[in-house]
């Protein structure tokens, strides 16, 4: 899973967020057309956005991966179900 990403952006793709399937962020990359002194909150706004919905594809990947690996049946003592 660490090989395979997912993205996820916020303020209409001025934020991107890539995560890998290890639910780790690999890459940020920020519009330059956000970057504004005067609204930094903004842009921290868009970045924890971007973050937690990267992270969330993140673990859907991971789910989908485990029920490849299982066919679908449900393990009880795996930490992600």
């Amino acid at each position: 899973l660490e090989g395979k990403t997912v993205s996820a952006e916020a303020g209409g793709g001025m934020v991107r967020v890539t995560a890998n399937g290890k639910q780790r962020i690999v890459k940020i990359v920020i519009d330059r057309e956000v970057v504004n002194p005067a609204e930094t909150e903004m842009l921290e706004d868009l970045v924890l956005a971007a973050a937690n919905q990267a992270l969330e594809k993140s673990k859907e990947l991971q789910q989908e991966r485990v029920n490849q690996l299982t066919g679908g049946m449900k393990l009880p003592n795996l930490p992600f179900f």
